[in-house]
C-alpha cells in the first residue's frame, strides 16, 4: 500500500513503522473473512483492511473523527488477522500507533474517559485486591452485570517449598492472583512435581499491557521498565545461578513479555536488557514437552480421562503463534482434549478490559464461543488465559478453569 506521510510523522519512530507496515498491505481482504467484530457487525470500517485504511488516513493528515476513533475502539486486538495474512502485516503494532495518535486529537467524552482512568489505574493496583475481596463478600447482593465481573473467592492451596537445580521465574501478575490465585500455586505444584522450582520477584508487577492498550503507552512502558529491574537479578547472566526461563500462565501477558525487546527498543538503558527478558519468556505450554515424561504415570485419571474443551485465547494461538501444544501434551498425558469443531480461530471476546468497554459485542462473542465450545459435551472448559476463563465462566455454569489447574487436581501426592 502507497504511504505519503504528512511531515508531522515523517522520520519519526511511530511515523516510521506504522509506514514500514502500511507497505506491506496489498488490500487482498482475506483478514476480513477471520475478524470477530466484522463477523458481526459486517461493516468493512470494523474490519483489518477499513482500519488500516483509517489510520493511513490519519497518518496522511486526514483528521480523525470520534468514528474514527470509535472503530479503533472496536478492534479486539485479537490478532487473528495476523495468522490469515499473507503478506505479513503487523497489524497488531498498527492499530497500537493508530490509536495513540486519533487519541492525540478527538477528545473523549467524560464518562468515557473516567472508565478507562479507573481501568488502567486500578487493576494493576495493590489496592484492586482488597477491593475484589470486598466485591466477594457483598457478591450476592450485586446487579448481574457487576456479579458477573466478580468471581467467588477462592483458595490456592499449598505452595511448594522444595529446592530443585531447574529454576524458573513466574510473573503472578497483576488480577490473577487476587481473581484466581490457584493458578499461580497449581503451575509451582505442577512445576515442582516435574523438578522444576518456580521462583517469584516480589517488585514485580503488571506486564504493562492493561496500560499501553488503553493508550497510557508511557505508563505501560513504565511497568515494563519497573518488571526488568525486578528480574534482572534473577536474569543476569552474570548471576550466580540466573533462572532458565521466565515463565508465563496468562497468555495475554506473555504475548506483552514477548514483546518487550520490540517495545522497548528504541530506550538506551532498557533495549539490551528487554532483548533478554523476550528471549527468555516462555508460555507455560512450551515447557510442557520437558513436563510430560516427568509427570507420565503420576496422574489420577481412571480408566478414561477427564473429557476437557480447549479455548486456545487469541494471545496464544494469534499472538504468540503457539497452536497444538495444549493439546497434544494434555493428551499425552491421558486427558481427552478437544477444540470447538466451529470457529476455534475467533475471539472469545474478552480481550483485556474490552468486555467491560464494548459489552454488547463482547457478549455476543462470548455466547458464540460458547455455543461452540458446548457441542463438545466436556465436563470442563481449560483455557490459558485469566481473561477469557473468568469471561467464558460468566456465561455458563460448565467449569472453566486453567489447563495447568485441572492437571494439577490429577497430580498423585509426591513421595
Amino acid at each position: 500500500m502507497q504511504t505519503h506521510l504528512a511531515p508531522e510523522y515523517q522520520g519519526t519512530p511511530d511515523g516510521q513503522a506504522a509506514e514500514a507496515i502500511l507497505r506491506k498491505c496489498v488490500h487482498c481482504g482475506f483478514c476480513t473473512a477471520t475478524c470477530p467484530t466484522y463477523q458481526l457487525l459486517g461493516d468493512e470500517l470494523d474490519g483489518p483492511r477499513g482500519r488500516i485504511y483509517l489510520i493511513k488516513q490519519v497518518l496522511e493528515g486526514q483528521k480523525p473523527t470520534r468514528a474514527t476513533q470509535q472503530h479503533l475502539d472496536r478492534c479486539l486486538t485479537c490478532r487473528n488477522c495476523e495468522s490469515t495474512c499473507p503478506s505479513g502485516v503487523d497489524y497488531g503494532h498498527l492499530v497500537d500507533i493508530g490509536r495513540k495518535v486519533v487519541d492525540a486529537q478527538v477528545p473523549r467524552p467524560v464518562g468515557e474517559r473516567a472508565v478507562r482512568w479507573l481501568l488502567k489505574e486500578g487493576l494493576p493496583s495493590p489496592l484492586f485486591g482488597p477491593a475484589l475481596r470486598l466485591g466477594q463478600a457483598v457478591r450476592g447482593l450485586l446487579p448481574a452485570a457487576l456479579q458477573a465481573k466478580v468471581p467467588p473467592r477462592q483458595a490456592a492451596g499449598t505452595w511448594p517449598q522444595r529446592v530443585h537445580a531447574r529454576r524458573v521465574l513466574m510473573l503472578e501478575g497483576c488480577v490473577q492472583p487476587a481473581m484466581i490465585p490457584n493458578i499461580n500455586a497449581a503451575t509451582a505444584r505442577v512445576l515442582d512435581a516435574a523438578g522444576v522450582q518456580t521462583v517469584r520477584a516480589p517488585q514485580a508487577g503488571c506486564c504493562g499491557a492493561v496500560k499501553f492498550h488503553l493508550n497510557d503507552q508511557v505508563g505501560g512502558l513504565d511497568q515494563m521498565r519497573a518488571n526488568i529491574d525486578a528480574w534482572w537479578p534473577f536474569i543476569d547472566p552474570a548471576a550466580a545461578q540466573p533462572v532458565e526461563a521466565i515463565v508465563m500462565n496468562a497468555s495475554g501477558c506473555g504475548v506483552t513479555v514477548k514483546e518487550y525487546a520490540h517495545l522497548l527498543r528504541h530506550d538506551p538503558a532498557y533495549a539490551e536488557k528487554a532483548a533478554r527478558v523476550s528471549a527468555l519468556t516462555k508460555d507455560l505450554s512450551e515447557l510442557l514437552p520437558d513436563l510430560v515424561p516427568a509427570l507420565q504415570g503420576r496422574l489420577r485419571l481412571g480408566a478414561e480421562g477427564p473429557a476437557l474443551a480447549f479455548h486456545p485465547p487469541c494471545t496464544l494461538q494469534h499472538g504468540q503463534r503457539l497452536r497444538g501444544g495444549v493439546e497434544q501434551h494434555l493428551g499425552a498425558l491421558g486427558f481427552r482434549v478437544q477444540v470447538a469443531r466451529n470457529e476455534a480461530h475467533l475471539c472469545c471476546g474478552s480481550a483485556g478490559t474490552y468486555s467491560v468497554l464494548n459489552p454488547g459485542l463482547s457478549t455476543q462473542l462470548r455466547d458464540r464461543k460458547l455455543g461452540h465450545l458446548g457441542e463438545l459435551g466436556a465436563e470442563t472448559i481449560v483455557s490459558a488465559n485469566i481473561g477469557c476463563i473468568t469471561h467464558l465462566q460468566s456465561g455458563t455454569d460448565t467449569p472453566v478453569k486453567h489447563w495447568v489447574e485441572v492437571l494439577d487436581a490429577a497430580l498423585q501426592p509426591a513421595d
